[in-house]
């Protein structure tokens, strides 16, 4: 696997007064697509799958805020609709509507939120392993949100990053997170996905708040009445291995007005590492891209 055959080029937008980073593919007379990576993750998570799709698509992938060389929340929070509002910008700024989306995991579900509230914004829509609420998951009482939501505040404050000696010692402890994940491919994730500090240690990019949940985030009741205003084709893309629990409702279909479910096999939740090859043809087929080459 040669994994830097190609490099994009590295731009910036505005969202909030935050200035976030995105890798732009080129081709921009073309249909713009946008991938949207998923939570402790990066834009450069996406870079086979962005060259099997840059030949027919202007692709964009955007390091989300508190991700990559995006900048982090100032005591703000990292509530999905957050990402949402950066999406917006980067559509309207940079890609323009209408657009395809592709989104893995927390960017699945911030995809789907979006293509939910702007449905004439989003011509095509592919979430892999990406549906992280279940349907019918009751809310729980505010002052329990509210109480955990605290716990986890006081739990961060305060709490040194982790340390790597080096690039090779980030990309092991990916490798332990995911068995399936190639040693090349865990290298190239961890150069992107770390910063060097002062003293030459290295630690990942990503803001640790992103983990906190939020007390006025999105509830199972929103989420399904926004997957029922999608008017796009939808893709919803399993792993087969997924430990997400939403990933094994049987039903998941019937809460949207064109959507069809696919499993890739013998891949767990990072399938367009585990199964690139069958997760580019899968998404390839759906867009009708027939010619296209992994």
């Amino acid at each position: 696997m040669h994994i830097d055959q190609q490099t994009p080029a590295s731009r910036f937008y505005e969202s909030q007064g935050l200035r976030l980073h995105y890798a732009d593919w080129g081709n921009a007379g073309a249909p713009p697509l946008i991938l949207v990576h998923g939570g402790q993750d990066h834009c450069r998570s996406w870079d086979r799958i962005a060259r099997a799709l840059s030949a027919h698509y202007h692709v964009i992938a955007p390091d989300m805020r508190g991700h990559g060389d995006s900048e982090w929340t100032r005591g703000g929070s990292y509530a999905l609709t957050e990402y949402v509002y950066d999406l917006t910008r980067l559509v309207r700024r940079v890609a323009g509507a209408p657009v395809t989306l592709v989104g893995h995991s927390m960017g699945g579900m911030t995809s789907l939120i979006y293509a939910g509230a702007f449905p004439s914004d989003v011509s095509a829509l592919v979430v892999l392993d990406g549906v992280t609420v279940r349907p019918d998951s009751q809310k729980a009482p505010p002052q329990e949100r509210i109480a955990k939501w605290v716990d986890q505040l006081d739990k961060l404050d305060g709490r040194e990053a982790r340390r790597y000696a080096s690039v090779a010692e980030a990309a092991t402890q990916m490798s332990k997170r995911n068995k399936r994940l190639a040693p090349e491919l865990a290298l190239h994730l961890a150069s992107h996905g770390a910063r060097q500090n002062a003293d030459g240690s290295y630690s990942w990019k990503f803001d640790p708040y992103q983990r906190v949940m939020a007390p006025h985030r999105l509830w199972a009741e929103d989420h399904t009445t926004l997957w029922a205003r999608i008017t796009c084709p939808t893709l919803l893309l399993m792993a087969g291995d997924s430990f997400l629990g939403a990933s094994k409702s049987t039903d998941l279909a019937g809460y949207f007005r064109n959507a069809r479910i696919e499993t890739i096999a013998d891949a767990g939740h990072w399938l367009h590492h585990d199964r690139p090859a069958e997760t580019i043809g899968a998404i390839t087929r759906f867009l009708g891209l027939v010619d296209a080459r992994a």
